[in-house]
């Protein structure tokens, strides 16, 4: 069971990832959280089908923060190499996607990505607050 979440920026993002960390009950797989510039976007995957009342739990949850995302070809073929087994960087340089974490669920990668791009850049853009 996957599903595709987009999300307006980094405190969304993070709010679902510290849910997602305290549902222990989930059977989630993996999280991928991928940097579109303008939004970030999440793959949920789980080992198995959810419960339909965790289901609809999840996906109310998931629906006040973001919203269903379509997935562009580009990013279909970044999410099937890292199912794969590619690595993050791997896919990052083939496919020209940044891929902020991939695997269990860490806000401290989402964090540091957040600082490193806002030194860089030197200001915060509206997707990073």
């Amino acid at each position: 069971m996957q599903y595709l979440y987009s999300f307006a920026n980094v405190s969304l993002t993070l709010r679902v990832m510290d849910r997602l960390s305290s549902m222990s009950n989930l059977p989630l797989q993996s999280l991928t959280v991928i940097y579109l510039v303008d939004r970030w976007v999440m793959h949920l995957s789980f080992r198995n089908s959810l419960g339909s009342a965790a289901e609809g739990d999840l996906l109310a949850f998931l629906n006040e923060n973001g919203m269903p995302h379509t997935p562009s070809k580009q990013l279909i073929t970044t999410l099937q190499a890292l199912s794969q087994g590619q690595t993050p960087t791997q896919v990052m340089n083939k496919h020209q996607v940044v891929v902020v974490s991939h695997g269990v669920p860490d806000p401290r990668e989402l964090q540091e990505f957040c600082a490193r791009f806002v030194e860089g850049l030197g200001y915060y853009p509206p997707s990073l607050v």
